[in-house]
């Protein structure tokens, strides 16, 4: 245990208010204008000029002054080591798509080249990602089902899927999709909204991630057991196809499932030697590649197709598809998707981008990685690829075998080019189990996100909540649905910890102008007199409400009892004076001025007399503080409030001040007409133990009380006893 420093500490001045602030300070009032701020936003100088084009193309600020000696060898092996990753990711998440598998390596290949232009991240993978594919192959399959190409075949006397057909209308599908999210991702950095992603907590991202790979996982199941289960889409629709691939079981094809699990159990193994043996090999062992190449030498030579009926990859074309122009007429259907793509897919990559940044010291730009993001999809859609995002377990490769640069990212993208080119033919026969064991295997890590639950249960129940909940919205109603229930939920927990804020009367630290609340520790000793006031809230219009109930619970005082009772008092004594001033008029009419004089005044029978002590206890509430320092904002329903409760405990002689309020809180206070000439800035104090000795002197002046019997001074008099009736009381003062 650290020991406690002792240094003498002492400070020597004024009790200060706003206004001696304000005037210590010398408070500046010129504010740059509207006209001001347009002006200088548009004006444009040589340096100016630079800076903005070097913040587009981040690529011309870094890559003049790289470093061949320092990082030319480890950019080449991470970006070989990555580009032979992309191979099976990229045909295997091609699946997840809806798509063929050629497009996947698409996608593995232009969208990097884009992304090393105008990304500012030197070490995340951009390419195909999981979530992403699942994501858009859920829009593939409500747009462009297996049902709208079924034809008879006039030889089986079946009716058949129009394999081709089908994969040409999905490509189309997956391109516009993909075409649009990018527009979307352009115009939202360009506006600078790169700040949605603070919308975007850490745990709903890893609650989204880990719902959004079960879709993953059960949509892998049919390759796993070889069946074709009916794919259903909306809320509830792996529910049913969990059902479906339940019913369909029986049917399972066993020479699939023998490759499966065979597939998946020596993936697992290879990975376990993998990292046991990553502190000895420069670089790691290439698992999904050796896999791939098994796979598809077996298959081919024992013709597991033919024989066994397992579902293969298929043709693969040789080289590049010219650029196609993405269906316009599509755009309407999948705007909704496309903007659900453009969210999660920049969420994911500004997080991990933004980990390696700090982790090694520079700064990711969140608006430019949106344009970066948003042009490698946009561009991507006109070569048919579909939509990428930041892959964790690519980006982690990269990382460790010594990428420090995006050079690393466009060495991965010329693998995938000489694949695409003249090897990819090579993988026909490659069953579609194995890049399904490669998806599972590769999942792993997200499902290890299930132990974020117990973390967080013991660090922070709300952020479990916020998990688990985003976990539940993402498996039962898709990963589009599903993000908006889970940003919906996470903003409505903030309102809710708004609404439902901790409020405490503070003391004072023996000795020290240090104030904790009551409640909390044991040496905290009130201040006599005083109630200092806190909430650990904002107040604002949703809070309002329950500030005032809880300042009345903490003070003791029911103000509005208070005030009625104060307000029929001054009724019965407005009536009492009529009917006084009627008999005296009776009087003067019938007797004369004598015996008028005599019936002048009636003293009010139904009042009781009251004994009041000469001296009052001083343990009775003389005044209060308001602390606002952990108020950032007010409403106007917030200063409402506030100049209520000014107004409300002063009729009754109790004094209230604010105290610690931050600049804008005061223009809030300035700008909702809280200030007038009985409310001055003299009643904001800097701190709370300003305000502490600015009250005691004036709380020591009105400890002499008497009781009198003029009118006004009876009201004054009742109202008071009233408040110093304790709570709960049932003895009327009327």
């Amino acid at each position: 245990m650290a020991q406690r420093r002792l240094v003498d500490y002492s400070v020597h001045r004024d009790v200060l208010d706003e206004d001696a602030v304000n005037e210590l300070a010398e408070k500046s009032e010129s504010k740059t204008s509207l006209c001001a701020k347009v002006k200088e936003s548009l004006s444009c100088s040589g340096p100016r000029l630079k800076s903005c084009l070097l913040g587009t193309f981040p690529v011309a600020s870094w890559l003049p002054r790289y470093s061949i000696r320092e990082n030319a060898l480890g950019d080449l092996v991470s970006g070989i080591s990555v580009g032979i990753m992309q191979l099976p990711q990229g045909m295997a998440y091609a699946l997840l798509a809806a798509v063929p598998p050629v497009f996947g390596l698409y996608s593995s290949f232009y969208p990097v080249l884009v992304y090393f232009i105008f990304g500012t991240s030197r070490h995340i993978s951009v390419g195909t990602y999981a979530v992403m594919s699942v994501m858009i192959g859920g829009v593939i399959e409500r747009l462009a089902p297996d049902s709208n190409f079924i034809s008879w075949d006039n030889v089986t006397n079946a009716s058949v899927v129009d394999t081709a057909l089908r994969d040409a209308e999905r490509v189309r599908v997956a391109a516009a999709v993909t075409f649009v999210s990018g527009i979307i991702q352009i115009l939202l950095g360009l506006v600078q909204f790169g700040f949605v992603v603070t919308y975007l907590s850490d745990p709903l991202v890893r609650g989204y991630t880990t719902g959004a790979a079960i879709h993953v996982i059960v949509s892998q199941l049919k390759y796993t057991f070889g069946i074709n289960p009916e794919r259903y889409s909306g809320p509830l629709s792996l529910i049913y196809t969990v059902v479906e691939l339940c019913y369909l079981l029986p049917q399972t094809n066993i020479g699939t499932l023998v490759v499966s699990i065979v597939s998946i159990v020596g993936l697992i193994l290879a990975k376990e030697l993998n990292t046991f043996l990553s502190k000895k090999m420069p670089v790691p062992i290439p698992v999904e590649l050796i896999a791939v190449i098994i796979a598809t030498v077996i298959s081919w030579q024992v013709n597991l197709e033919g024989k066994y009926q397992v579902d293969v990859v298929g043709l693969i074309p040789s080289g590049l598809q010219p650029p196609v122009v993405p269906d316009l007429s599509l755009f309407g259907q999948v705007i909704g998707d496309a903007f659900a793509l453009s969210v999660v897919g920049y969420g994911i990559a500004i997080s991990l981008g933004r980990i390696f940044a700090l982790k090694y010291g520079y700064k990711v730009d969140s608006n430019q990685e949106l344009i970066a993001l948003g042009l490698s999809n946009s561009v991507g859609g006109f070569f048919q690829c579909f939509a990428i995002s930041c892959s964790m377990s690519r980006s982690l490769v990269q990382e460790s075998t010594g990428g420090r640069t995006q050079i690393a990212g466009a060495l991965s993208a010329v693998v995938i080019l000489f694949i695409t080119l003249w090897i990819g033919t090579l993988f026909e026969e490659l069953p579609k189990a194995v890049l399904a064991a490669i998806i599972f295997v590769n999942l792993h890590g997200m499902m290890k996100q299930f132990l974020d639950i117990p973390a967080l249960w013991k660090s922070n129940k709300v952020d479990m909540l916020v998990w688990v909940a985003t976990f539940i919205f993402t498996v039962l109603l898709n990963p589009d649905m599903g993000l908006a229930a889970s940003i919906g939920f996470s903003i409505l927990t903030v309102i809710f910890r708004t609404q439902l804020p901790k409020y405490s009367a503070l003391g004072q630290i023996p000795h020290t102008d240090v104030y904790r609340p009551l409640e909390d520790y044991v040496q905290v000793k009130p201040v006599p007199g005083i109630l200092i006031f806190r909430s650990s809230a904002t107040l604002y219009f949703a809070n309002a409400e329950m500030y005032q109930d809880a300042l009345g619970e903490k003070s003791g005082i029911d103000i509005t009892k208070i005030l009625s009772a104060k307000k029929k008092l001054e009724t019965k004594m407005k009536r009492l004076e009529k009917k006084n001033a009627k008999k005296a008029k009776k009087a003067l009419q019938e007797n004369g001025v004598g015996h008028a004089e005599e019936s002048e005044y009636e003293e009010p029978k139904d009042i009781a007399t009251i004994e009041m002590e000469a001296e009052r206890d001083p343990s009775l509430l003389t005044a209060i503080i308001l602390d606002l320092s952990p108020v950032n904002f007010l409403d106007t329903v917030g200063v409402k409030t506030l100049r209520n409760i000014l107004k409300d405990y002063g009729e009754i002689g109790v004094e209230v001040v604010l105290a610690g309020c931050q600049t804008v809180v005061v223009d809030n206070l300035e700008s909702g007409g809280f200030f007038n000439d009985k409310v001055t800035k003299s009643c904001l104090f800097t701190t709370i133990h300003d305000a502490v000795l600015h009250l005691r002197p004036a709380q020591a002046q009105s400890q002499q009380f008497t009781c009198v019997e003029s009118k006004e001074q009876i009201l004054v008099t009742l109202t008071q006893c009233i408040y110093y009736q304790p709570r709960g009381t049932k003895k009327s003062i009327l």
